[in-house]
């Protein structure tokens, strides 16, 4: 994979939001740990530096090694970076006297720099940050201001160096886009060639030259990844791709059977496989969200062990892992918590002799989509919305039972479907039921019930990164829970999720 851009990261929420953006200029990025970065930077063609909640004054503050970078690469540095550089370069970082958070205006730009072509006076900014730079580094050069920021932008003499004390990477900041494509572009001379198609032709030529004459194993799901990761080695590979399809028994209503019908005629060698009550018997009294999801990605590896003996020769494990997972699953000090773990992410067991192999490993959700297109892949199947890889089991809080998946898995088909004879499902990134561990009176006819409580949630969103729940039409809520309530025994309340990501994740586990 081309190396073009390296982020570094500090530990800002926004980080992944810099990547977003610069992946929109058709430039391939990469996000790092601020401590813990390629050592051979010779293919990359510039370096940004994220935001933190730490604060640079603070003893236990990231302190990033930038020798290599430094005066040798275009480097913009945001927030944080900004003001680690004027902090250790002889100039001065105060607490300022107003928190200085939200949206502000540029009131002044320095005429003729490339860095603010196309930006105008007035043009809105987004700050985050309590500290601000009283005094600038040694040969900085003032760039911009807001109203109560003086240095909010400047420039290093002798170097291609910019900071800036606000997030471009944020909507709120309207000429964020911009500024970035002038560093990048203008500045920095990065090419703009991260293209879906470059990476179809680039990523099927390192497929063939890594696997070669082996076979491969993949585990389709039926959804956007594993499907896109399939087309792509069967491009690659062909005849030597094996897939499997494991019914975990968490699948939605209908799901085992209607995927393998779907693959039909997309020229995929699939076989089927029907785990779920090995799955079930694994689960049985589990109610911790992250044992649930180990446990399942246990069994799927153990699945997916004794399935690939019967293929003679298999040397490697395909799997559909996209950035986001990769993302949320490091934890570093500075960068961001971890926040879940995600069952494909972090290698396999010592017995499982597989190499792996995951092509879509540094693609957001919405570039795997544009690379399905690419591959012909149908509209129908690339619209589907995101279903988590443990399936119900992290939408029922609490123990798994049969009978609780029946319940969820009625209840998810008539929100499901509901969404979709409504017009409602592609204007929705992702939806879905939560079963609740909440019992609730209710009267049906003349009797008294003490049945369960289902929630529903339908989020907009981009990546998965951030989420926006939907603001769904009040009639068709409630035609949709009248029918799950008079349709699905067991239930008899239905209440809307209206959390946010953050400070919500968009599943409930």
């Amino acid at each position: 994979m081309q190396h073009n851009v390296l982020i570094l990261d500090f530990g800002s929420q926004y980080t992944q939001l810099i990547a977003r953006r610069v992946r929109e200029l058709n430039i391939f990025c990469e996000i790092f740990p601020y401590n813990h970065f390629p050592s051979d930077l010779s293919s990359y063609k510039a370096v940004i530096l994220s935001g933190s909640p730490f604060s640079v004054r603070a003893e236990d503050a990231p302190h990033p090694d930038l020798s290599q970078i430094r005066g040798k690469l275009p480097l913009l540095a945001v927030c944080y970076g900004a003001q680690y550089l004027a902090h250790f370069s002889g100039g001065e970082v105060a607490p300022s006297n107003i928190r200085e958070y939200g949206r502000a205006n540029l009131t002044f730009i320095k005429d003729e720099e490339a860095f603010f072509d196309d930006v105008h006076l007035n043009s809105q900014v987004w700050m985050s940050h309590s500290d601000t730079i009283k005094k600038m580094p040694e040969n900085g050069v003032r760039l911009a201001s807001t109203k109560d920021v003086e240095n909010a932008a400047y420039r290093i003499n002798g170097e291609e160096t910019y900071a800036i004390q606000f997030h471009p990477e944020v909507y709120h900041s309207t000429d964020g886009k911009q500024i970035l494509e002038n560093f990048l572009v203008k500045i920095a001379k990065v090419p703009q060639n991260f293209t879906p198609n470059a990476f179809v032709e680039e990523i099927v030529a390192e497929l063939q030259e890594k696997i070669k004459d082996d076979k491969v194993v993949l585990g389709l799901s039926g959804g956007v990844d594993s499907t896109v990761a399939a087309v792509l080695l069967n491009k690659a590979i062909g005849k030597n791709l094996y897939c499997i399809f494991v019914n975990n028994g968490l699948l939605r209503k209908n799901e085992f059977q209607n995927v393998l019908e779907q693959y039909k005629g997309m020229g995929l060698n699939v076989k089927g496989v029907d785990a779920s009550a090995r799955f079930l018997d694994e689960l049985a009294g589990i109610d911790d969200p992250e044992t649930k999801r180990k446990t399942i990605g246990r069994v799927f590896i153990e699945v997916f062990d004794d399935e690939s003996h019967l293929i003679e020769d298999v040397k490697w494990l395909a799997q559909g892992t996209i950035y986001p997972d990769v993302i949320e699953s490091v934890s570093v000090k500075g960068p961001s918590a971890t926040i879940k773990s995600h069952h494909n992410v972090g290698g396999l067991p010592d017995f499982m002799k597989l190499k792996v192999v995951e092509p879509l490993r540094m693609l957001f959700k919405d570039e795997v989509r544009r690379v399905g297109a690419t591959l012909g892949i149908s509209p129908e199947l690339l619209g589907r919305h995101p279903f988590p890889g443990p399936g119900l089991s992290i939408r029922i809080l609490g123990d798994i039972t049969p009978e609780k998946v029946r319940i969820l898995q009625e209840v998810d088909y008539i929100f499901v479907e509901g969404l979709k004879s409504h017009g409602l499902y592609d204007k929705v990134w992702q939806a879905g039921a939560i079963l609740l561990p909440v019992n609730s009176v209710g009267v049906m006819g003349d009797e008294r019930t003490y049945e369960k409580v289902v929630a529903l949630r339908a989020v907009e969103s981009t990546d998965g990164m951030t989420a926006d729940w939907v603001h769904l039409p009040y009639e068709f809520l409630m035609t949709i829970s009248n029918e799950i309530i008079n349709k699905v025994k067991g239930v008899n309340r239905v209440v809307y999720d209206i959390s946010s990501k953050p400070p919500a994740t968009i599943e409930w586990e």
